[in-house]
């Protein structure tokens, strides 16, 4: 890879936008209006052209990798709109006549909606599906607040349906080996701790020391500490260290081989409530028990508190 292209690469979303349409998103920032062509399927402007489209022609794109947009912050972003205008241009691919896929900026088309535009900036771009997908997840990665569970969703998306490795989608995002690893390995962790993660409960910093304790009932039993306690990373790294000095039991196959589907999904159901790791045994009678372990007098006190004790 040659060194303009890796630098390129490195740049994110606007190497895979060309510079006039930079030129034209720094001429509104600056407060300098750029030309708008207000525009039919037929007469389209120019790639580097801002063109104004009909907003209700503009379908939201399906890779699109956020899930959740704050209404107050929308509502402020849709005030600014009412008395300023849209200053920065969302993307868009034509799919056929009247009708546009949104490739990058659905939180300014939600607000633009809001604020009861009808009709919006926007740069119309030709892309496939995976170039669809890969821009709008290196614009949302660099530019939104996403939270760290879709930020590794991302990633993996990345990893998964554009073929990338590591070090190239590091190069798409700007970021090193080792912070893309780090989010990658968010997604190892029990759903249980991925949602506290994606809601804010449990930070980065406490994630990377509940990675590093191998068994997920040790993980679990942490993560409800953290949400209780208001652990800090330091005293949480303090408890992994002394978790791992002791020795862990192994786990005992179960007799009967693995679970059905639908056991299985149960069992998965039970963890994720109870915040430790469940294990459901059934015999080939139908027959069996369900072993709810705690690792300490509170974490028993807490799941008899659960089952109404």
């Amino acid at each position: 890879m040659s060194a303009d292209k890796k630098r390129a690469l490195g740049r994110g979303l606007s190497a895979l936008l060309d510079d006039t349409a930079d030129n034209s998103t720094a001429t509104a920032v600056a407060g300098r209006q750029p030309q708008h062509n207000v525009v039919s399927d037929s007469d389209l402007a120019g790639a580097g052209s801002i063109n104004e489209i009909n907003i209700n022609e503009i379908e939201v794109n399906p890779f699109q990798p956020r899930t959740e947009f704050d209404a107050e912050a929308l509502q402020e972003l849709s005030d600014s709109i009412k008395l300023q205008g849209l200053i920065q241009p969302i993307t868009v691919r034509r799919v056929s006549a009247h009708h546009y896929q949104l490739i990058s900026g659905e939180r300014r088309l939600r607000a633009s909606k809001l604020a009861g535009l009808k009709h919006i900036p926007a740069y119309v771009r030709s892309a496939n599906d995976q170039q669809m997908l890969e821009m709008a997840l290196i614009e949302n990665i660099q530019r939104e607040n996403l939270n760290a569970i879709e930020v590794a969703l991302s990633f993996q998306r990345m990893i998964d349906e554009c073929n990338l490795k590591q070090d190239e989608l590091g190069d798409r995002v700007s970021k090193n080996r080792s912070t893309v690893t780090n989010y990658l390995r968010l997604l190892k962790l029990p759903p249980a701790i991925q949602a506290a993660i994606r809601d804010g409960q449990v930070t980065m910093g406490h994630a990377k020391a509940l990675i590093t304790i191998n068994d997920p009932t040790r993980q679990l039993y942490i993560n409800q500490q953290i949400i209780e306690q208001g652990l800090s990373v330091r005293k949480v790294e303090e408890l992994v260290r002394s978790m791992q000095k002791a020795p862990e039991k192994k786990e005992a196959k179960p007799a009967n081989g693995a679970l059905s589907f639908q056991m299985q999904k149960i069992q998965d159901d039970l963890a994720s409530k109870f915040s430790t790791r469940v294990q459901v045994k059934v015999d080939q009678k139908g027959k069996g028990a369900i072993e709810i372990p705690f690792l300490s007098a509170d974490d028993l006190h807490r799941i008899l508190e659960m089952l109404d004790w």
